[in-house]
C-alpha cells in the first residue's frame, strides 16, 4: 500500500486490554499502522505484539506522554485516527471513596481524555482525522453508586461535542466522536462485581461484549456521527435521568435492585 493511499497511523490509548486492545486489533485490520499506549509494562507489549500493532507506555493523565506519542506516530506516517479509551473505575459513595480513588478517577477518565484530544487535533488539523472518545451510558444521566464516574464521563460527551463545535467554527477537518456503551464484560466491570453501589452496571439482560464496543468504536471512522449510545433504547432512560432526576432516580432505585439480584448470582 502506497503512502498515499495508507490510511495512516492510528493511536489507541489503553490499549493493553479490554475496548482498547479489540478496537486496535481492528484498526490494524483496516489497515492503520497501530499505536497502543498503557501504563501497564507488563501487559502492553505482548498485547500489542499479538495483533501486530507497536505498544508505547504511556500514562493518559500526562500531558507530557501525549505529546510523545504524537511525536513518534508523526515520525511513522500521518496521524489520522486517536482513539481516547483508556479509563478506570472506582463504585462506592462519592463522600466515601479514598481521595486517591476520586482524583484518578477525574484525571484518567476526563483530563485524558481532554489532553489527547487537544494533542490529537494539534497533530490533525492540517490533513484531518478522528478522535473517538470512549465514554459511557453513565455519562448521559445519574448513576447512583458510580456518581464520580459518572460526572466524568458526562465530561467527556460534553466535552466531545463542544470540541466538534469548535473545530467546525474554525474550518479544522477533524471529526470527532464519543461512544456511550452500557456495562460490558471486561476486567474493569468484573473488578466492581463484588460492590454492591455497582449493582447497576448488572441491570441489562446481558453485559455487552468487547467486541460489540469495539465493532461500534470503529464504525463511528466511517461518519460524522458525535454521539453513539449504545444499546440504543437505553439511551432514552438515562436521558430520562437527566432531564427528569426525581423520576429518574426512582427508576434507577428499581433498576439497582434488579442488578443487585444479577450480581449476587454472577
Amino acid at each position: 500500500m502506497s503512502p498515499a493511499s495508507s490510511p495512516g497511523v492510528a493511536v489507541v490509548t489503553g490499549g493493553a486490554r479490554g475496548f482498547g486492545h479489540e478496537i486496535a486489533r481492528r484498526l490494524v485490520a483496516r489497515g492503520h499502522d497501530v499505536i497502543v499506549t498503557d501504563v501497564d509494562v507488563d501487559a502492553l507489549g505482548p498485547a500489542a505484539e499479538a495483533i501486530g500493532a507497536t505498544g508505547l507506555v504511556a500514562d493518559a493523565r500526562r500531558v507530557e506522554d501525549h505529546r510523545k506519542v504524537a511525536a513518534e506516530a508523526a515520525g511513522r506516517g500521518r496521524l489520522t485516527v486517536w482513539v481516547n479509551n483508556a479509563g478506570v473505575a472506582r463504585a462506592g459513595r462519592s463522600w466515601e471513596q479514598p481521595d486517591a480513588d476520586v482524583e484518578l478517577t477525574v484525571e484518567v477518565n476526563l483530563l485524558g481524555v481532554v489532553h489527547g484530544s487537544r494533542v490529537a487535533v494539534d497533530a490533525m488539523r492540517g490533513h484531518g482525522g478522528h478522535i473517538v472518545n470512549i465514554a459511557s451510558m453513565s455519562g448521559l444521566g445519574p448513576v447512583p453508586g458510580l456518581s464520580v464516574y459518572a460526572a466524568t464521563k458526562a465530561g467527556v460527551v460534553n466535552f466531545t461535542a463542544s470540541l466538534q463545535g469548535e473545530l467546525d467554527l474554525a474550518g479544522v477537518p477533524v471529526r470527532v466522536h464519543a461512544l456511550c456503551p452500557h456495562a460490558a464484560d471486561t476486567a474493569l466491570v468484573r473488578g466492581a462485581r463484588d460492590s454492591a453501589d455497582a449493582a447497576i452496571l448488572f441491570s441489562q439482560r446481558a453485559l455487552l461484549t468487547p467486541d460489540a464496543v469495539a465493532d461500534a468504536a470503529v464504525g463511528l471512522l466511517d461518519g460524522n456521527r458525535i454521539v453513539r449510545s449504545l444499546p440504543v433504547h437505553w439511551a432514552a432512560l438515562s436521558r430520562i435521568g437527566a432531564t427528569m432526576p426525581t423520576t429518574g432516580l426512582r427508576v434507577l432505585a428499581a433498576l439497582r435492585e434488579r442488578g443487585e439480584k444479577r450480581r449476587a448470582s454472577a
